[in-house]
């Protein structure tokens, strides 16, 4: 059974970092690719960053300078390092997963986290 776990998620003020992290378990973590994805209150999941299976990266524009994507294959996690977080990032943070190398940008993901809350105030 395959389980995606988020965690880090939390209340911050703007200019603040997070941590988000993705603990993946009962697949062969190496061979699939990650992403993150983000909903925020009244809008449309959104992909915001993606790795695939090889380390390449791919950001959305609105994140693109503030975050970084990373995984440990050893740990089978993925991390998302955010950094200066304003309002409009409060959001409920989903990870996913694909098997093979995708930037996720076509389909739709196989696999989904029940996601965390991240909350920034002004």
């Amino acid at each position: 059974q395959v389980q995606l776990v988020e965690s880090g998620g939390g209340l911050v003020q703007a200019g603040a970092s997070l941590r988000l992290s993705c603990a993946a378990s009962g697949l062969t973590f190496r061979t699939y690719s990650m992403a993150w994805y983000r909903q925020a209150p009244g809008k449309e999941r959104e992909l915001i960053s993606a790795i695939t299976n090889d380390g390449r990266t791919v950001y959305a524009d609105s994140v693109k300078g503030r975050f970084t994507i990373s995984r440990d294959n050893a740990k089978n996690t993925m991390y998302l390092q955010m950094n200066s977080l304003n309002p409009e990032d409060t959001a409920v943070y989903y990870c996913a997963a694909k098997a093979g190398w995708t930037t996720m940008r076509l389909g739709n993901p196989d696999y989904w986290g029940q996601g965390t809350q991240v909350t920034v105030s002004s």
